[in-house]
């Protein structure tokens, strides 16, 4: 098991993280193929922070909670005892989601006996009624068998949420349901908002090789003291590590290639993994294993997450289409 050592000092860098800081760019900011562009202010508030690409933990934004920089999600099919495989790996980020499966529950579920403070438990909550988040949230903790979620996501709110599901949200937080509140989205612009806002503690960003825009429309506009931030769809539903995808001359990415991009950028704290055995959930570790990614390996990545997004099957219509139906019941 590697070793699990207190959350990293604020101050560590290295080469390969100045070189992102930097956007791959010469200190006078050009940029190079590697990289995004920055704002003078921005090499400042970046080398504050770390790339999270190893098994240490990490403080979660403007939060207490300590967490592994890889989660699990609940959708794919992993569970016990893959799940508490990856809990005595260091793995304690797991996410309770759109799609809730029962082995994944009981093995959360079966750690929380133990282990619930060494957890970081994330309840999902899609709903549009406020009067409906409680009862929501008091199922979803009666399934994992705990009092409590370290954060309770509302998800897909491309604007801020409206008053009453706030004031809910808050509740459950004043009642020690909740210890913290997240926000995700689609629009990129949302989230310079949802970090001004001292009740978000936590956004859920895409970001990965073929959508790399959240380097220039979310992450340098958090802030100075920005929310935790948690990446998703870090293999573009497969597209990156698809053969048939890949663009002629370049190898084709692994599953943690995928995973060490992500987490390759100072701003992303945690990158979420849908393993669905135990052979996806060993290759989701490598990441951890490998570490954080050359200026060669980045720049691989973009050419490979360029071509991907060309050629991949679109995924804009349904996204639009989700979006114009979650929007609809909000004022």
């Amino acid at each position: 098991m590697p070793e699990q050592t207190p959350a990293r000092s604020r101050q560590e860098i290295t080469p390969a993280i100045a070189h992102f800081v930097n956007g791959g760019a010469d200190c006078d900011g050009r940029a190079t193929a590697v990289g995004w562009r920055y704002t003078a202010a921005e090499p400042r508030r970046m080398l504050a922070r770390t790339m999270s690409c190893d098994f240490n933990k990490i403080h979660l934004g403007r939060t207490q909670l300590l967490s592994s920089p890889l989660g699990l999600a609940s959708s794919f099919g992993v569970e016990s005892p893959d799940i508490e495989y990856s809990f005595e790996r260091g793995i304690n980020y797991f996410y309770w989601g759109s799609i809730r499966r029962p082995g994944f529950g009981r093995a959360l579920r079966g750690l929380a006996k133990q282990d619930r403070e060494r957890m970081v438990i994330v309840v999902q909550s899609y709903t549009r009624m406020a009067a409906l988040m409680a009862p929501s949230l008091g199922r979803a903790l009666r399934s994992l068998g705990t009092d409590y979620a370290d954060f309770l996501l509302l998800g897909w709110w491309n604007e801020r949420p409206p008053a009453r599901i706030m004031d809910a949200a808050r509740r459950l937080r004043d009642q020690g349901r909740c210890r913290h509140i997240m926000v995700s989205c689609h629009n990129r612009l949302a989230f310079e908002h949802f970090a001004k806002d001292p009740d978000i503690s936590a956004i859920m960003v895409r970001y990965n090789a073929a959508h790399p825009g959240a380097e220039q429309e979310v992450f340098p506009r958090l802030g100075d003291d920005p929310p935790a931030l948690i990446s998703y769809t870090a293999t573009r539903w497969g597209d990156l590590i698809n053969p048939a995808l890949t663009p002629a001359g370049e190898a084709t990415p692994r599953a943690s290639d995928c995973y060490r991009f992500a987490l390759s950028h100072p701003s992303v704290q945690v990158c979420l993994a849908g393993p669905k055995d135990r052979v996806e959930l060993d290759e989701a570790l490598a990441a951890l294993e490998r570490g954080p990614m050359s200026a060669d390996e980045l720049a691989w990545m973009r050419r490979v997450g360029a071509e991907v997004k060309k050629h991949a099957r679109p995924s804009s219509g349904a996204i639009a289409l989700l979006d114009r139906v979650m929007g609809a019941h909000t004022p």
